[in-house]
């Protein structure tokens, strides 16, 4: 009995299988022959046709398809949108097909703002912008040596609503000669499109052009060609900018609010479901989250039954103080996907709360915004309680800090936000040195570590700790020679002598910037280590800090050719720089105060217990702020310098205190060193000139107005050996010397 069953079904399967080898064969004769009244005949030679492509049933349901690159098959998403009619042309754009690298790799990364047309408003915040611009180190007043294009009409403002709105951009902006469709150009923008959809719209073509473009949309973002920045109000400072609100860790890190918000409802149109929603969540108590109605002309045509209560509501709270002290401010969108709110929250140390779908956020090419703030979902708006809840402190805290660091780094004023614009574009070009992630996001920032002075990030200051390294243990000492040499007893001998007597120095140079001609060789003391004499081609006071490829160590020890100094100093002060080797470490110590009577900053030289810089006459730092003041700094401040052959040693305390964000470091040295220093014959006229006094206030106050900021920083530490002048046996001390000074 179960042999006929398999019997039986072996039969049933063979004639299934029979009839649909039958009907396969017979469509595939009646497809090798076409139909009556057929177009297409057999092919040349015998050649068969492919099979032919049947309608699909489902195509009527699908939307249009546009054809893909290749011209054929299916296109994904991306494809159909760039394939459409969109808000402007070259959504296909990317750096290798719409930018022209040869200028760029010939004359390096420089930048041409056309020259400002007769008759043109431009208003201030687009005036800040290419302020900024012709104020950095990538400016250039001749377009045949330029890399990268900006327009001189402003183009920040394109809602047609708006008293800053531009007409007839279109053909002003094609009447330009080097526009070339765009190609290589740079657009800022930070309203576009008008009510009541705002789209992105800039209304008019900007060809090949990239964009720097505020509350820019994923979908509308062309990636590694346009540029996400920041929206910004009219009153954001051009330079400098304050700091955070973030004066010290607080530790639980949590404040009076969880989170917070305060900003307009709106009743219709886009922009207003999730302002509508956020009464859901306000609480009154560690969520406040706050609305109002009440704005624009006829608010009152509209508004519906919750604006009163909403307004109430509204007027009891002070935004400053809320903003101030809370963990968490949410940043919904509003008409357009950026809001004022982001920029507010970072200085605060106010963690920002996104709720903005699709919005591409600032520099998100290079900023890890999961490291600074919570990006969440509008359509999960009821959830954002229970998750900012359940975020462990220790993270809160990293949250805040990592908001203080952007802010000051990237968001603080305008000419931030364009250079790290500038930065990131030059970037993509120069990609074999360009930043990675790391130095974006970490202190110091993008702007301070140039990717020219070496791709590895060891030869910086900043990432000793990151890296498990150690700066080099032996230093090149650098002097600063500018009188002639008359005689062996003379102080600046004598400084070489005890230099190259400490066990950490490798060379020393001497940089001869005197008016006559080089001593002859025997004329220099024999040392144990080598001696380089280097004469300065232009002798100026800033060719002391000039990047020399004869320093082959990470530390400069920076000398005047006047400086008293023992060996045991010296030794001291280099191991006290191995621990802070991205900080100004010496001993003469100069200090600033802000002068209510002249309203100006002053610059005093008592020796107080308080000092805010230590001048490079007897200082210890980083090889890197060679190069970095060489090419960091304008030429300006470096031509003002040499011009007074003075304040180069303030300088580069700007320089360095505007990086790190600290003071530079005093170490002990001995009683005698004022009194020493003055009695010398090459420079004692020079401290005691009154004019020479007055230069450096002039000095101090230039260098800040440049910087948009004071950023020298007090301190009242001194570092001295340890059991440094306490009641126990000399024997016992290991730099025993500096007590007998």
């Amino acid at each position: 009995m179960q042999a006929k069953k398999r019997y039986l079904t072996l039969l049933s399967a063979g004639t299934c299988l029979a009839l649909l080898l039958y009907l396969g064969g017979v469509r595939l004769r009646a497809s090798r022959h076409p139909p009556p009244g057929s177009r297409h005949g057999p092919r040349p030679g015998g050649a068969e046709r492919p099979w032919p492509r049947f309608p699909d049933a489902l195509r009527p349901f699908e939307p249009a398809e546009h054809p893909g690159p290749e011209g054929g098959g299916r296109v994904s998403p991306r494809q159909r949108r760039d394939a459409s009619a969109g808000l402007y042309r070259g959504r296909r754009c990317r750096m290798e097909s719409c930018f022209d690298f040869a200028q760029c790799r010939k004359n390096g990364f420089k930048v041409y703002v056309y020259p400002q047309q007769k008759g043109e408003k431009i208003a201030e915040s687009y005036q800040n912008v290419l302020a900024a611009i012709e104020g950095s180190r990538f400016y250039t007043s001749d377009p045949g040596q330029a890399c990268l294009f900006v327009l001189s009409l402003d183009t920040l403002d394109r809602d047609q609503l708006s008293p800053q709105y531009v007409h007839n951009l279109r053909s002003k902006v094609q009447s330009l000669h080097l526009w070339n469709n765009g190609r290589n150009h740079l657009i800022f923008n930070l309203y576009s499109g008008t009510w009541p959809d705002y789209t992105e719209d800039v209304g008019f073509d900007i060809g090949q052009a990239m964009l720097a473009k505020a509350s820019i949309s994923t979908e509308n973002f062309r990636p590694n060609f346009d540029v996400s920045i920041p929206l910004f109000s009219k009153d954001h400072p051009r330079t400098g900018g304050e700091k955070g609100f973030l004066r010290f860790n607080t530790i639980p890190p949590l404040r009076k609010y969880m989170l917070v918000f305060k900003g307009k409802r709106y009743l219709t149109g886009i922009g207003s479901d999730t302002r509508n929603a956020l009464y859901h969540v306000h609480n009154g108590e560690d969520v406040v989250l706050l609305t109002t109605c009440k704005h624009g002309k006829d608010w009152q045509k509209h508004k519906d039954s919750r604006c009163d209560r909403d307004n109430a509501e509204y007027e009891k709270y002070d935004y400053r103080e809320m903003l101030h002290n809370a963990t968490f401010c949410l940043v919904p969108r509003g008409r357009r996907l950026g809001s004022f709110r982001f920029l507010e929250a970072l200085q605060a140390a106010c963690v920002p709360v996104m709720l903005s779908n699709g919005w591409e956020l600032p520099f998100s090419e290079v900023i890890d915004w999961n490291q600074a703030a919570i990006i969440g979902d509008e359509r999960l708006l009821l959830q954002i309680p229970s998750t900012i809840r359940s975020i462990h402190q220790d993270k809160i805290l990293a949250l805040r800090q990592q908001t203080q660091f952007l802010w000051e780094a990237y968001f603080s004023s305008v000419e931030k936000i364009v250079l790290t614009t500038l930065e990131i574009i030059q970037d993509r070009i120069f990609k074999h040195i360009s930043r990675n992630s790391l130095i974006w996001n970490k202190h110091p920032g993008g702007l301070f570590v140039l990717p020219q002075y070496s791709s590895y990030l060891g030869d910086f200051p900043y990432y000793y700790a990151n890296l498990g390294l150690k700066p080099l243990s032996t230093f090149t000492a650098v002097i600063h020679a500018v009188t002639p040499l008359v005689s062996q007893s003379q102080p600046v001998l004598k400084l070489l002598v005890a230099v190259a007597k400490s066990q950490y120095c490798a060379q020393i140079i001497v940089l001869w910037n005197c008016d006559k001609p080089l001593p002859a060789k025997h004329r220099w003391p024999a040392t144990s280590v080598p001696v380089i004499v280097i004469e300065g081609e232009s002798k100026v006071m800033s060719s002391r800090f000039l990047p020399y490829d004869n320093i082959v160590t990470d530390a400069v020890l920076s000398l005047d050719e006047d400086t008293v100094l023992s060996t045991t100093e010296v030794d001291f002060a280099f191991t006290v720089w191995q621990s802070f080797p991205e900080r100004i470490v010496g001993y003469p110590a100069r200090s600033h105060f802000w002068d209510n009577t002249k309203e100006r900053w002053g610059y005093t030289s008592k020796w107080t217990n308080d000092y805010s810089m230590v001048l490079t006459g007897a200082a210890i730092y980083h090889k890197y702020y060679h190069y970095l003041y060489t090419h960091y700094l304008p030429a300006s401040l470096k031509n003002m310098v040499d011009q007074l052959a003075n304040c180069e040693d303030i300088l580069m305390n700007f320089l360095v205190s505007a990086v790190t964000k600290l003071p530079p470091i005093k170490v002990t040295q001995k009683k005698q060193y004022k009194e020493t220093m003055m009695g010398q014959t090459s420079r004692a006229s020079r401290w005691a000139d009154p004019d020479h006094f007055a230069q450096r206030q002039s000095c101090m106050n230039t260098f800040a107005s440049w910087f948009g900021y004071m950023p020298l920083i007090h301190s009242q530490m001194r570092l001295d050996p340890v059991l440094f002048k306490d009641q126990v046996s000399i024997l016992r001390k290991k730099y025993r010397d500096i007590e007998r000074l």
